[in-house]
């Protein structure tokens, strides 16, 4: 147990200096390329926070193990947003931008949405799979698409540039020590929750729920935080955002190209399927009332529904 402690505490150290280049090297990215701190938010941050995700999925069909590697895909996605994201607005109310409370974050719901279709049947097949990946290669694409035709707006000026006299190399090279940093400590914290977890007496179902997913998404969390503490918003959203669109699409998809898997009927239109799409849809509705800001009653609130979403799973959730 003091292993795992030692293990869990390095990592979460990790995680918070490997978010802190990552947010400094996005941002100089942002600036020194004229492009939207939303933009790289949704695509070089976010995929690069939810690589953890990724990773921890795979592995899970590769042990044919199905429903830790979708509950991780649901618990991450229900996480971000109501952990990390009622977490952020409680330190620094969200401020999201008109365009992405109107393309963004309505995207994330449909993507969300597709898989109930695609598990109607308890399985995810490399065809489906594959699908997954093209949507998510299309969305990618268009968002990158639109930045370079200058659709989305530039860095909001009243935001400091960060390292302007540096060049873009340097930046570049904050973006991938920090993403290094953060897989490398996501995968200690992860290690030490698990070994933990199982100590106490977690059956694997809980642990993929609940450890795994809010362990892989510990980047998304101390990335947003730091980003938020700096007053950088775009770049939190569009973790947030990004991260679930990512999630949903790619790593599902990718974990289904590399073993096609079964999952329980609880996250094949179950109650964790509508968990998921219910605080998606809160989330929104908090920007909507708030008028666009995610203020701190709404973060409490959202922080509240993961509390109670937890309860759930320990008290209630028994395997497939």
């Amino acid at each position: 147990m003091a292993w795992a402690t030692l293990l869990l505490t390095a990592g979460l150290l990790l995680l918070w200096k490997g978010a802190d280049l990552l947010v400094t090297g996005a941002v100089g990215i942002a600036n020194r390329l004229g492009v939207s701190q939303l933009v790289v938010g949704l695509t070089v941050v976010a995929m690069g926070t939810s690589a953890p995700e990724a990773a921890a999925s795979i592995a899970s069909v590769l042990d044919s193990r199905g429903d830790i590697a979708i509950g991780n895909v649901y618990g991450s996605n229900i996480a971000n947003l109501a952990l990390v994201g009622g977490l952020v607005a409680m330190i620094n109310p969200l401020r999201i931008q008109a365009r992405t409370l109107r393309r963004e974050i309505p995207t994330m719901l449909v993507v969300a949405l597709l898989l109930w279709p695609v598990l109607r049947n308890l399985a995810l097949s490399r065809p489906e799979g594959l699908l997954l990946l093209c949507v998510f290669a299309a969305l990618v694409a268009y968002t990158v698409r639109t930045a370079r035709a200058g659709v989305l707006p530039v860095a909001v000026p009243d935001i400091p540039a960060v390292g302007t006299q540096t060049g873009t190399g340097r930046h570049v090279t904050f973006i991938c020590i920090g993403l290094v940093g953060l897989s490398l400590g996501a995968r200690l914290a992860v290690s030490g929750a698990v070994t933990i977890g199982t100590r106490i007496g977690l059956s694997d179902a809980v642990i993929g729920s609940t450890i795994m997913a809010v362990g892989t998404s510990l980047p998304e969390l101390v990335t947003c935080v730091l980003a938020a503490l700096k007053g950088h918003h775009d770049i939190s959203v569009g973790n947030l955002v990004g991260s679930n669109i990512f999630n949903t699409l790619f790593v599902s998809g990718a974990a289904a190209l590399v073993r096609p898997f079964i999952v329980g009927s609880r996250f094949a239109g179950g109650v964790d399927f509508w968990i998921m799409i219910g605080v998606s849809i809160a989330f929104a509705v908090a920007a909507i009332v708030g008028k666009r800001v995610i203020g701190r009653l709404s973060g409490a609130l959202l922080l509240a529904v993961y509390g109670g979403y937890l309860i759930y799973l320990l008290a209630y959730m028994k395997p497939a």
